[in-house]
């Protein structure tokens, strides 16, 4: 049930743009984290009023929630891997981009009328 959750304050690109990101998010999420693909949930909101030492320039705050544990190395990898894929795809600096990872029992997430 891994999720990754972008909210941004920049405009929103194009849908197209949003979508391509969005799946390659998803791929890249299932292969950190080694869980299937189908499993993933990805979710994209601009134009959210933020700010990021104390200016209103471009800026992300990222959530990543998984079932299980994930470690240091692992973390620092997805932090690598996701702050520069945004700063590419969205133009957001990478020093002005926060990941928050959570790992997750699964007795707390529900799915298909159950929990995992």
């Amino acid at each position: 049930m891994p999720l990754i959750k972008v909210q941004s304050s920049i405009a929103a690109p194009a849908a197209a743009e949003v979508e391509t990101m969005l799946k390659s998010l998803s791929a890249a999420l299932a292969k950190h984290t080694g869980k299937p693909e189908s499993y993933i949930m990805t979710a994209f909101e601009p134009d959210v009023a933020m700010t990021f030492g104390g200016t209103t320039e471009p800026t992300c705050y990222v959530e990543i929630k998984s079932v299980g544990t994930m470690s240091p190395p692992q973390t620092k990898s997805m932090s690598q891997d996701f702050c520069s894929s945004l700063e590419d795809v969205l133009g957001v600096a990478q020093n002005r981009i926060y990941i928050e990872f959570n790992d997750s029992k699964g007795s707390m997430w529900g799915w298909n009328g159950s929990t995992f």
